[in-house]
């Protein structure tokens, strides 16, 4: 058993987590509440591309790929959860099979694409110069 002590953090309702574009050193596993994760889709819009709750991760995305956020967590009703630090994700990840590791970066390159993707998709067209 190791004798690490499991970092815990509480939020509030409306309280953001992490927000899109910020370096992503944790993640987190739902303990209670629940969190929206929310993509920018241009302007005012953003585009809700998941709501997680209990026993549910979040911010995993940025620790798989050593990447910024790819969205903004936002909480949907307070709660809490255990912090998971990149050094300790790291440590876990040097044990893991490579063939796994590999499998992990690809599945996480297809997740960015894909929210990327439908985000793109959702925003609204620039007018033209016939519009209005």
């Amino acid at each position: 058993m190791s004798d690490r002590v499991l970092e815990r953090k509480v939020f509030q309702d409306g309280e953001k987590i992490f927000k899109e574009g910020d370096d992503g050193n944790l993640a987190f596993v739902l303990q209670s509440g629940e969190v929206q994760i929310v993509k920018n889709a241009g302007e005012e819009n953003e585009l809700i591309l998941a709501t997680v709750g209990q026993g549910g991760i979040i911010g995993e995305m940025a620790l798989l790929d050593n990447s910024n956020r790819m969205a903004t967590a936002r909480a949907s009703q307070g709660g809490a959860a255990i912090v998971i630090s990149r050094q300790m994700f790291e440590a876990k990840m040097k044990k893991a099979d490579p063939f796994l590791r590999g499998l992990l970066n690809i599945l996480a390159d297809h997740v960015r694409r894909m929210s990327k993707d439908k985000a793109e998709a959702v925003k609204p067209e620039a007018p033209t110069e016939g519009d209005g």
